[in-house]
């Protein structure tokens, strides 16, 4: 991605050359008249074509004024969505006599609601849609961009104006024409979703900051004895000594591996703050090497570029530099980074740059990066989740997938790690806002997203809390996180009724993790959203165009958070004429293409699951996800209205790159057809995992089954062997659900089970 930023213009310096050989050879040439001449230099010396100040600062432009533009028309098209990051609808608005949506990676402290103001990342891509086609625009600039849209002249239709201040115009038009194609066309070009590990889709205790060991023990206890399960606990700049990166405070944190161990024994892990902003001090290891390396980025008389953020004085590493890549990726060996263990994983943030004294809290434009300004690759400053992403996969010697969190991105960063929506706050706008913005992201290639649960800033109330875990448990990246100044607010500290509303919600998303699983398993194959609008999957359905308060987890799971204060009910639009929807919790069947006005108490999560569809899920839920690694499958298969169900399960160790290196996996697809519930493998694609017992279905509940056949007697599960048994069953004519219990067949090897 670096190599693709160029350029085209002649630096200041080459200019007065040129002009100073020309007044050498007037004589050769006809003079112009003193008028032309005047009008000439006129032109030249105009005001900001050479140096800009704002406020205090000053940009030297030594290229001159070098911005592109260019303007798109989609005729027969409404409807608009991309190019995040704002927090804003997912729909795209007009922009005519405002301001143009702004793409510029910014540290914005409480960001508006409803705004097309620069967030923390930036992807240039945007999507159209109608009845009729999808189609995809990639501008390929890392330079500040605005995009302008506007409603076309003449019918219906939308023009898009795109504007850089800096680079070459270098634009990629996606076809489709379905939605997927887009994605599959898009993800060619920049690259899929990495393959998380399972336990980073489980949930993930934050703050700024835990104080101590003793702390971080005393949380890590209070799940326990609240029985709320969690797989992650986090460190900010706290844990550090004086901000120094890559060190713990010897005082808070006398004896890291000692508090890892114990995390990994319960089978749990740690995030620890990894900033980009070097502190300025002779006798810190991380700066004296990059500086003896002349690795940081250097300001415009070409000394090192030196910034003011967390530590003070800090400098910050030009990235560009493959060799400050390689450098930063060896940081993370076991041997390097002090303390640290194969369970202590990273988050990269105040990575826009963030400057406190710089423009706009930000970096000088007219800083190098080698022979590039910022003002040309600002955008993608936050790729460096890559060179922290290598870093862990080489500590484990190639075998470990990573996990990395950032709050700055680009085009493609979602082959790295994961995303949050940055510093929010708790305000229940901030909760609405939160679906729309991982929607957008989504749509864009970058599935692995989140928001703060809870709020970022200020303080939530307990039903804001607990509505936005509710949420939350439905979105790809699950993380409570505060700030310092706020109240503690661990999950057990609202009272009881609370307590079991929150654990309610954690212990959903964990049943689901094989699904969620699954669903990663294919954005990392195919390029396609895990969490996405409904006009994804329902293309041709307008009513869909416009929804962003509800969504769907792959294509087989509905969501409608709660996101109103004090709400007695909320109406979901369940799509699909011929379609039906199952209540996840009560098992009742509603009818696709209706909005169903649903009542809501505390409790209520409305979910739906459709007809026609088998979700896999773990319902034995334990402290982590690791220690449910091999309990069995709970099937819930979900009739259409023909009586026929499919789906998949995707099984491997959950966290090596084995899949790949040594095909070590199981892909099976499940169906229900003609009376028999079955599993097959996946063609050319199924090898069973060797380094441990497969785990057994040992639940099956067929949703709906009294509608389409007799309660049978005896169901037989017969296996490629040919061998028969019985299998214990119960049905409950009120929710029309059997319930098999032990079918005793095995999710590696191919089974079916008869119903007669």
């Amino acid at each position: 991605m670096w190599d693709k930023i160029k350029s085209v213009f002649s630096s200041k310096s080459q200019t007065d050359t040129e002009e100073a050989g020309e007044k050498e050879d007037t004589e050769q040439h006809e003079k112009v008249s003193e008028g032309e001449e005047e009008e000439a230099e006129e032109e030249v010396d105009q005001p900001g074509m050479w140096e800009e100040t704002f406020k205090t600062h000053a940009d030297t432009k030594p290229n001159g004024p070098s911005s592109i533009s260019l303007d798109f028309s989609l005729p027969g098209v409404e409807h608009v969505y991309g190019i995040p990051e704002h927090a804003d609808g997912l729909r795209l608005k007009n922009t005519d006599g405002g301001d143009p949506y702004r793409l510029y990676n910014l540290d914005v402290f409480q960001y508006e609601l409803f705004n097309p103001m620069a967030l923390y990342g930036a992807v240039p891509v945007l999507l159209s849609h109608n009845t009729h086609r999808t189609m995809g625009l990639f501008w390929l600039n890392a330079a500040e961009t605005w995009v302008d849209v506007s409603s076309g002249q003449v019918g219906v239709c939308t023009d898009v104006r795109w504007i850089s201040e800096s680079g070459i115009i270098d634009v990629f038009i996606m076809l489709g024409p379905r939605p997927n194609d887009v994605f599959t066309q898009y993800s060619s070009l920049t690259g899929t979703q990495a393959f998380p590990p399972l336990s980073s889709l489980a949930y993930h205790q934050c703050r700024w900051n835990y104080n101590d060991q003793e702390d971080v023990s005393a949380v890590d206890q209070g799940f326990d004895e609240h029985d709320i399960p969690y797989d992650f606990i986090w460190l900010d700049i706290e844990h550090t000594d004086g901000k120094r990166y890559f060190t713990w405070d010897n005082n808070k944190f006398p004896q890291p591996k000692d508090m890892l161990q114990g995390l990994l024994d319960k089978r749990r892990k740690m995030v620890t703050i990894v900033d980009p902003h070097i502190k300025v001090d002779s006798s810190y290891k991380i700066h004296t090497e990059i500086r003896s390396r002349g690795y940081y980025i250097k300001n415009k008389d070409g000394g090192d570029y030196e910034g003011w953020c967390w530590p003070g004085n800090a400098g910050y590493p030009d990235f560009t530099n493959p060799e400050m890549r390689k450098w930063w990726a060896s940081m993370f060996a076991y041997d390097q980074y002090e303390g640290s263990m194969e369970n202590l994983y990273t988050w990269n943030d105040m990575n826009e740059p963030s400057v406190f004294n710089g423009p706009e809290v930000t970096m000088h434009k007219d800083a190098l990066h080698g022979p590039w300004e910022h003002r040309d690759i600002h955008n993608l400053y936050g790729f460096y989740q890559m060179a922290t992403a290598e870093g862990q996969i080489q500590r484990s010697g190639g075998l470990e997938r990573p996990f990395v969190l950032t709050r700055a991105f680009f085009a493609g960063s979602q082959r790295y790690g994961a995303v949050w929506t940055g510093d929010n706050a708790a305000e229940w706008g901030h909760l609405k806002m939160s679906i729309p913005m991982c929607l957008s992201l989504g749509l864009v290639g970058i599935s692995f997203c989140g928001a703060d649960v809870g709020g970022f800033f200020k303080t939530p109330s307990a039903e804001l809390l607990v509505r936005w875990y509710q949420a939350g448990a439905y979105q790809p990246f699950f993380r409570a996180h505060a700030h310092l100044d706020t109240p503690r607010r661990e999950p057990w500290l609202f009272g009881p009724d609370n307590t079991a509303l929150i654990r309610e919600a954690v212990r959903q998303r964990y049943t689901l993790l094989p699904y969620w699983y699954l669903q990663f398993y294919h954005a990392q194959r195919t390029g396609q959203p895990v969490m996405r609008p409904l006009w994804v999957e329902y293309p041709e359905d307008i009513a869909t165009f416009s929804i962003d308060n509800e969504f769907l987890i792959g294509r087989d799971l509905l969501v409608h958070p709660v996101t109103d204060e004090r709400s007695s009910g909320v109406t979901a639009y369940l799509p699909g004429n011929g379609e039906v929807w199952y209540d996840v919790h009560t098992f009742q069947r509603h009818d696709g293409a209706q909005n169903l006005s649903i009542p809501v108490t505390m409790s209520s999560i409305p979910v739906f699951q459709r007809g026609g569809s088998i979700i896999c899920r773990k319902n034995r839920v334990r402290r982590s996800s690791s220690c449910m690694e091999n309990d069995p499958y709970t099937l819930y298969v979900a009739l259409d209205s023909q009586g026929k169900a499919e789906g998949e399960i995707y099984i491997d160790d959950g966290h090596t790159f084995k899949h790949k290196t040594d095909k070590q996996f199981i892909h099976r697809r499940l169906s229900f057809t003609a009376n028999s519930l079955s599993s097959r493998s996946v063609p050319l694609t199924n090898i069973i995992i060797p380094t441990r017992p497969c785990s057994p279905c040992f639940c099956i509940w067929v949703v709906n089954i009294g509608d389409c056949y007799n309660v049978p007697d005896v169901l037989h599960p017969s296996s490629t062997d040919g061998g028969e048994s019985s299998v214990e069953f119960e049905f409950d004519p009120d929710t029309a659900v059997l319930t098999l219990r032990k079918p005793g067949v095995n999710a590696g090897v191919n089974w079916t089970l008869h119903l007669r």
